[in-house]
């Protein structure tokens, strides 16, 4: 019986072409970074729906209700229309992405596209804190790396919002309910605002350091989270990591120090020495 299934197999191998296997490479490779693309986003759930739909009209076909499967069977038969428009923005962005990568970063299996949000989350960060500096606009927004901080998310209020310049601007303005506290960027999104962040408890640490440089420092020596500083006194710009405070940022600086300390691409390889090396005693 085992030299039967053994002679079976090698004739079944032998009718496999080189093309067969290309084409199975092909189907793998699109099915998975289909899967990845989806993964982290509303399209899961949509899916789940669609697969809950299929179930349900083979059951209804089973136990023989009628009326039901016959609704749910004309409704999938305009499934795939339906699939383009309630999946329009995510096709678009995808179709989108397409244009922007290279083959080579198509074939490389790095996570592009979690660079690419992170790139533009930092230049939402950059645009926010630059408006907020001009207006003299205090803040602490606080980064996630792989440290999570789910306990001081906690302490906030959840939003669970796509990270744009002007909504961060809007949390920090004063007298508004969130503007107290620090916002909390996880995953991609604002997960939560005004949030109570630990005080350093450095001895080391200048007495002329306000409070929300203490916050972002003490969140930094707990975590290996990145803390962007904006002065509510001065409009000064900074960056907490590791237990360090680096002051005195210009735009720039400052979204390259947050590229670096994200293990992305620099845009200017000159700008790479400024990585921390303005340590200011001031605020």
């Amino acid at each position: 019986m085992f030299e039967g299934f053994y002679e079976a197999l090698l004739n079944q191998i032998s009718l496999i072409k080189i093309t067969d296997i290309v084409d199975i490479f092909i189907v793998t490779f699109v099915l998975y970074k289909a899967l990845k693309f989806i993964r982290d986003t509303r399209t899961v759930h949509l899916l789940k729906g669609v697969v809950v739909l299929i179930v349900t009209m083979q059951v209804s076909q089973l136990i023989q209700l009628h009326t039901v499967h016959y609704i749910l069977s004309n409704a999938l038969q305009l499934g795939f229309i339906a699939i383009i428009i309630v999946f329009q923005p995510e096709l678009r962005r995808a179709l989108e992405q397409l244009g922007r990568t290279t083959v080579g970063q198509w074939f490389s299996f790095e996570e592009r596209t979690e660079d690419i949000e992170k790139e533009k989350i930092i230049k939402e960060v950059k645009d926010s804190c630059v408006n907020m500096s001009k207006s003299r606009i205090g803040a602490l927004i606080v980064l996630e790396r792989e440290i999570k901080i789910g306990d001081i998310v906690g302490t906030g209020i959840t939003l669970n919002a796509d990270v744009t310049a002007e909504l961060l601007t809007n949390i920090f303005v004063p007298k508004t309910p969130l503007h107290d506290g620090a916002v909390i960027i996880r995953n991609n999104k604002i997960e939560a605002a005004s949030c109570f962040l630990p005080l350093s408890q450095n001895p080391n640490v200048s007495k002329e350091l306000g409070t929300r440089h203490r916050a972002g420092l003490g969140m930094s020596e707990e975590s290996d989270a990145v803390v962007v500083i904006v002065s509510e006194e001065t409009g000064g710009i900074s960056i907490a990591c590791g237990g360090e405070l680096n002051m005195k940022l210009t735009p720039e600086m400052l979204e390259n120090n947050l590229m670096k300390l994200f293990d992305l691409k620099k845009k200017d390889k000159k700008l790479k020495k400024t990585m921390f090396v303005r340590k200011e005693k001031s605020k």
